[in-house]
């Protein structure tokens, strides 16, 4: 469980400590309907001293059986749970008349606090947010694949997944938390049927109590996606009547005409998560992950723990900015690493005349150059680089890398037929890949020239002026597979090597 950011927050609770048998009490953290959470601190010998969390159910409720049987179940769930992604448990035990769990505590914020603070920096970053989905597909990959000693599955299904319960670390860590009301397959039936948990992020079959699996996870994933990426609430309606409404209609607006930068591909993906028949969506979390992970990298939305770490602290920043009425502070503007990465096509050419005994140019290499840059502007590129008889040309697609690959190949194909029709020899590569663009300079940082798919591209390009035809990676074949043929595998580093094609006619 995550603390508040109580560097600019003040606590909730009193400075003295309640002793709570081996644990401090520092601060409460929040009240649920079920329980109070409290960050806390154990001691040990020598000097030992560890932050916890203490989750204790409220006072009210501990002579409540049903309760006192949910709050048992959480334990029993989560202490099976151990992975990078799972706030984890350490503790379960009662003191006096107070049920409790001692959980490992989480120093940062959960992303609904994190989505509402970082309005202040504009659009939710689709990397970032594409990162925080793939972390808690990861932690409920593992839930929903447990089993016991016997080897029975446990058919955990967590049921509350919504932004207060994905907590991010000031380390850009991502944990899933609050097992509260999951279920599995231990459990009394008359447990399983009892409706519970948040109604926006609720799926249909939930709300209408019928039996859930995986799918209701990862429907309830997708909605907490779609919202981070559009900033609007995608079933929350004034009433409760009105969501739960919603909820079973499962009618979803389109998210690209909400953000224009968001992909059809990455559309189609939150579409068929949140499809209204749970058949229709993805199988299983391994299934959805698959699909986001190869999207992510297909579209250059990479993103990495340091990257989010650097984003939480540019939100928190900028918040505190709001509070005291100022303007959020100008980012200096960002080096390779602090800048958010862009998906790029690089297209390199460069054209040569032919051998003086075969025949000579029809036309100057300037009017050939002439005619390169408008085929470049009708195709949407950005000369970034230009000299005597070569080109480097660049697509930042920040509609998904399909759109500006076909448009690369295409250009690639144009620039052939034009080339030879002048009587030189076009050598071209092509190369998709991610960039950090500085927004000041319309360029990387320092150097860029010589690095990623730059380098690649040109790489690409000096070997394609001895076979006369345009190569392409592995990734920009896919999208025109029937048009190229395998050149060869290239190693690159260690055990590491890259396909290349060749474009044919």
């Amino acid at each position: 469980m995550p603390a508040r950011d109580h560097r600019k927050e003040p606590p909730l609770s009193p400075t003295e400590p309640e002793i709570f048998g081996e644990y401090e009490l520092l601060e409460k953290i929040a009240t649920g309907g079920m329980a109070e959470v409290f960050r806390a601190r154990k001691h040990g010998a020598a000097g030992f001293e560890k932050i916890v969390v203490i989750k204790r159910i409220l006072p009210e409720l501990a002579k409540d059986e049903e309760f006192v049987q949910l709050f048992q179940d959480e334990a029993r769930i989560t202490s099976r749970l151990m992975h990078v992604n799972i706030v984890q448990v350490f503790d379960y035990s009662k003191l006096g008349d107070d049920y409790f769990i001692a959980m490992e505590y989480v120093h940062g914020l959960d992303l609904a606090r994190m989505l509402v603070r970082a309005r202040n920096l504009g659009p939710f970053p689709i990397p970032i947010a594409l990162f925080i989905a793939a972390e808690v597909l990861k932690a409920l990959d593992f839930a929903h694949t447990r089993v016991d000693e016997q080897g029975e599955p446990l058919g955990i299904v967590h049921c509350d997944i919504s932004p207060q319960n994905v907590l991010v670390s000031y380390a850009g860590e991502v944990k899933l938390t609050d097992f509260g009301i999951s279920r599995a397959a231990f459990q009394a039936r008359g447990q399983q049927q009892v409706i519970r948990g948040k109604y926006a992020y609720m799926s249909p079959e939930q709300v209408e109590g019928r039996p859930l699996g995986p799918q209701t996870d990862l429907f309830s994933l997708a909605i907490v996606l779609y919202e981070a990426l559009t900033g609007s609430r995608l079933f929350k309606a004034r009433t409760r009547e009105e969501t739960l409404a919603r909820v079973r209609r499962a009618e979803v607006p389109s998210p690209r005409a909400m953000r224009s930068d968001i992909s059809e591909d990455l559309e189609k993906f939150l579409l068929r998560a949140l499809d209204r028949r749970p058949e229709a969506r993805f199988a299983s979390a391994e299934e959805m992950l698959e699909a986001l992970t190869a999207l992510r990298v297909r579209e250059g939305h990479r993103a990495t723990n340091n990257d989010v770490a650097v984003f939480l602290r540019d939100v928190i920043d900028a918040a505190a900015a709001a509070a005291r009425g100022e303007q959020p502070a100008k980012r200096p503007a960002p080096s390779a690493r602090a800048a958010p990465p862009s998906a790029l096509v690089v297209l390199a050419i460069e054209a040569a005349p032919p051998p003086r005994s075969i025949a000579a140019p029809r036309t100057s290499l300037g009017t050939l150059m002439e005619e390169w840059t408008e085929l470049i502007e009708e195709a949407g590129g950005e000369i970034w680089e230009q000299g005597e008889g070569s080109m480097l040309v660049v697509w930042v697609a920040r509609g998904g890398l399909r759109d500006s690959i076909s448009r690369a190949v295409r250009l690639a194909d144009d620039l052939q037929k034009a080339t030879l029709a002048a009587g030189y020899r076009l050598s071209a590569g092509v190369a998709p890949g991610v960039a950090r663009i500085s927004p000041g300079t319309g360029r990387p940082a320092e150097g860029w020239e010589l690095a990623g798919p730059f380098y690649l591209a040109r790489w690409m390009m000096n070997l394609s002026a001895h076979r006369g035809r345009v190569l392409l990676t592995e990734v920009g074949a896919n999208q025109v597979r029937k048009r190229t043929s395998l050149l060869g595998r290239i190693p690159i580093q260690g055990n590491r090597y890259i396909n290349l094609y060749e474009l044919g006619s």
